[in-house]
């Protein structure tokens, strides 16, 4: 791997287990994040995230490499299970993480009091998308860091990295949510647990797949999320990116599957100010992480060195069309010209 161009934008990667650490790092990451394994993560998926042990072993692998780690604790905790995270913050700072991304006004403020050193990020949980918004919390609990929804249009993000007062990440290849993320209810609708609090946008347990004949039925809460006939690719069920049966047509009702990529406009971001491009993840495979890892790296230098004259290579877009949903991309509401 090549030494990271000097100012280039922070290549935030996932990391849902020790090898998927280890393949971002390998291939280029500055910074992974990574989860508990318990319903303190919005990535709480069996087989998924980091005990202890291996949390002491992922630490010193990335700062044996120069690299940091960020631990997200970014679901919303209900009264009968505040301790829980609370023990997951002062765990955190045991470790010695190199920030915490919260999304949750009581946890930022525990954290904020009782460990003031330890950096904070406010996470995509908590769906800030003004600078007044991000103010309160860089004024009430020193957030470093905002790592911005992915409903915000281009022109709306430069408003707001020169108005916010502190560093600005933003999603750079991966799922797209269509809700207003941190208040996501369809999972709640189909399975009766709210992702928000259970760290599970369609939790396993709910999760089932039926063969028919030469079909295959994909159920989440009982709910007929898709049908994929010989040949089709199966994806996991989530309601958002199901089909359904609308006004006599089968078809993607809310979203077509497909995966934000940002390849096309790193240069804007980078003039923009934005400090930190996020990969989307932590339950990907250590061969995906690797690859997306790889390719953004190389983007992301060949921006810094030259912004003027970049532009994604033809091969990277492939390479990463092949890796997305849908085998498509798309910007997203950064595309949006009217906002």
């Amino acid at each position: 791997m090549t030494e990271k161009t000097p100012n280039a934008m922070e290549l935030v990667c996932p990391a849902g287990s020790l090898p998927a650490l280890r393949a971002a790092i390998d291939n280029g990451a500055d910074s992974v994040y990574l989860g508990f394994r318990d319903a303190t993560n919005a990535r709480n998926f069996p087989g998924l995230n980091f005990d202890r042990r291996n949390a002491e072993k992922a630490l010193g692998h990335a700062h044996a490499k120069g690299r940091k780690v960020l631990l997200a604790l970014n679901t919303y905790p209900q009264s009968d299970g505040w301790r829980a995270w609370t023990d997951a913050v002062d765990q955190a700072a045991d470790l010695g993480v190199d920030a915490l991304i919260l999304a949750d006004i009581g946890l930022l403020d525990y954290a904020a009091r009782r460990h003031p050193d330890l950096a904070l990020h406010l996470s995509v949980q908590a769906s800030a998308t003004t600078h007044p918004a991000i103010a309160y919390y860089r004024q009430r609990f020193n957030i470093r860091r905002v790592v911005l929804p992915r409903v915000l249009s281009l022109s709306q993000v430069r408003r707001v990295v020169d108005m916010c007062g502190v560093e600005v990440e933003v999603f750079g290849f991966g799922s797209l949510c269509v809700m207003v993320e941190g208040r996501c209810l369809l999972s709640s609708y189909a399975t009766g647990e709210s992702p928000n609090t259970r760290g599970a946008c369609s939790p396993a347990h709910a999760v089932r797949w039926e063969e028919k004949g030469d079909t295959r039925d994909s159920r989440l809460g009982g709910v007929l999320i898709d049908r994929c006939g010989p040949g089709e690719n199966v994806g996991y069920p989530v309601v958002c990116k199901g089909r359904f049966h609308v006004a006599g047509e089968t078809g993607y009702a809310i979203e077509e599957p497909a995966s934000l990529s940002t390849l096309d406009i790193l240069g804007q971001l980078q003039a923009a100010g934005v400090r930190a491009i996020k990969i989307e993840g932590r339950q990907r495979g250590p061969s995906y992480i690797a690859e997306v890892t790889r390719i953004m790296r190389l983007a992301i230098d060949r921006c810094a060195a030259d912004p003027q004259g970049y532009a994604p290579r033809n091969a990277w877009v492939r390479e990463l069309d092949h890796l997305a949903e849908g085998s498509t991309h798309t910007l997203g509401a950064l595309d949006r010209k009217w906002q």
